[in-house]
């Protein structure tokens, strides 16, 4: 039975902040209006409105006067010997709870977030400094105590059409990934603003990740193997693709109704789920070999967590979010619901939480695709059926889409590795797909010269010989546009049978008027 540790009467509107791990509380109100004018007139700093407490003791062990509501949270090292607070211009260190002593200080102008590494030392901090007067955001990495000066960076990178970013660090602490947003998309295809994805690694390397689906990103979420990353992107029905470390895609899972992905804590499975506003919809999959392994259905959720030792699921549906049917379920990963619990309907629950096991306690097993046995009957909904109005209801029902689905589909290249080349070895793979690539075309051009002379001693004699210019340059250029056109049609036939084509598959298909118009007028020209 558990029993009370402190209590603290107090007359309080603000917001508290449990400091993971740390036996501390942060207490925070707003910075008043009045304290300010008092700051103003007297010259003092005014009255601290951001209180560090020891839980146990309730004793307040420092006070600070913190001016701004958004980033006021003290942020800790996953060690707990250090501790870092935004304050106007610079983030300020503090080392071994020791909140009296400013041990270190970034600097940089305008620095409006920052977020420490986990794991173990050297601490790393990602900082961010946005744009003004046409200059660019940016984020820059350093590692613990080393700020002095650009120099010191580990690595930086700068961007445009951010007002606010999230920053995202891997469990390795080796690449950061970071989420810029804006408040209004400026094209106006999106009411909620406009999101880019940038990479950014301590060896310095950096690039823009490269999403092949126009619209927001719901979530990103790193393995946590810190080799790859997930992101669920796009207008609904969203697409969800698997990154590497150089941001190509290694796997797309098609689009579906999503947008969350939770991998397990050993990263050998992943969920990808449609919660919020969407039907609670979830896909199991096995990131290992990429094979789906149950799709079950979690109405109304509103939280979703992994349990320690990566087997099983909790979902949950919490008020404020939803105020009714308030209750958690617990799942295997293969789709069987072990365990539910419905709160009283006069009662509601905030939160769900499960046990914290370390790392390493609970060893990864092998994945499996069979159902476990559960008492509990299947919890999938029965389907809706749609509205018919009363003279179709007699009538065959004709099945209509909004959109095609994409199916999911493997984009690492054949024969490909996850380890990385040297460059001597990437030197040679490039040549020898250079010659392969050189081969298959000479051979392509051998086959298609026999054809031609073929055709050609097979055709009556009273046709007409073939025309051309006298001019070689505008001979090779007819050869290829007709050769492009014949090309365009093959892809016309492959998608009136059905065949999903991609981006730049579809802009050629575009073309095929003003190419045949440039043809027209070489050949007219002769």
């Amino acid at each position: 039975m558990g029993h009370l540790v402190s209590q603290r009467v107090q007359r309080f509107k603000g917001t508290l902040e449990k400091i993971a791990k740390l036996l501390l509380l942060a207490r925070m109100v707003p910075f008043s209006l009045g304290a300010m004018e008092k700051t103003a007139k007297d010259g003092t700093a005014g009255v601290p409105n951001l209180q560090l407490h020891d839980v146990k003791t309730g004793k307040c062990l420092k006070s600070f006067i913190q001016k701004k509501m958004q980033n006021w949270c003290p942020c800790w090292a996953d060690d707990e010997s250090i501790c870092a607070r935004n304050v106007n211009n610079e983030v300020h260190f503090f080392e071994n709870n020791n909140f009296n002593t400013i041990t270190n200080k970034l600097h940089l102008q305008k620095v409006n977030d920052f977020v420490l590494s986990p794991g173990a030392q050297p601490t790393k901090v990602a900082v961010y400094v946005p744009g003004s007067k046409g200059a660019p955001s940016f984020v820059r990495l350093y590692q613990y105590p080393n700020f002095n000066g650009p120099q010191s960076a580990l690595a930086n990178k700068s961007f445009f059409k951010a007002d606010k970013v999230t920053m995202l660090w891997n469990k390795k602490a080796t690449a950061v990934l970071v989420i810029a947003s804006t408040e209004v998309d400026k094209t106006g295809a999106s009411y909620y603003g406009e999101q880019t994805l940038h990479y950014i690694a301590t060896n310095g390397e950096s690039a823009v990740v490269q999403l092949p689906k126009n619209g927001p990103i719901y979530d990103v979420v790193w393995n946590p193997n810190s080799v790859e990353f997930c992101a669920v992107y796009g207008f609904m029905p969203a697409k969800a693709t698997v990154f590497n470390l150089k941001c190509d895609p290694v796997f797309d899972f098609g689009t579906g109704p999503r947008n969350a992905a939770y991998y397990s804590p050993h990263g050998h499975i992943l969920v990808l789920a449609g919660f919020g506003n969407l039907r609670g919809q979830m896909e199991v999959w096995d990131v290992k070999n990429y094979k789906l392994i149950s799709k079950p259905v979690a109405s109304d959720s509103t939280y979703f967590a992994w349990c320690p030792d990566g087997e099983h699921i909790v979902t949950a549906t919490c008020a404020p979010r939803l105020r009714v049917s308030n209750g958690y379920k617990i799942w295997h990963y293969t789709g069987s619901l072990l365990h539910s619990y419905e709160v009283p309907s006069n009662e509601e629950m905030w939160q769900v939480f499960w046990q914290p096991f370390l790392d390493g306690v609970f060893p990864a097993k092998a994945v499996k695709y069979q159902a476990v046995p559960s008492e509990l009957p299947s919890a999938e909904p029965k389907p809706a059926q749609a509205y018919r109005p009363p003279a179709l209801r007699n009538k065959p029902v004709t099945s209509s889409k909004l959109h095609e689905d994409e199916p999911p589909q493997n984009m690492k290249p054949p024969g490909s590795s996850d380890k990385p080349l040297s460059k001597t070895a990437l030197k040679n793979q490039r040549k020898h797909e250079a010659k392969k690539a050189a081969k298959q075309e000479a051979k392509a051009d051998a086959n298609q010269e026999p054809a031609q002379s073929s055709a050609s001693q097979n055709a009556p004699r009273s046709t007409v010989p073939a025309v051309t210019s006298g001019d070689p340059e505008v001979d090779k250029k007819i050869k290829n546009l007709k050769k492009k056109l014949k090309a365009i049609e093959q892809l016309k036939e492959q998608a009136a049978a059905g065949k999903q084509l991609e981006k730049n598959q579809l802009e050629k298909i575009q073309k095929e008027t003003a190419l045949l118009q440039e043809l027209e007028d070489l050949e007219l020209g002769v």
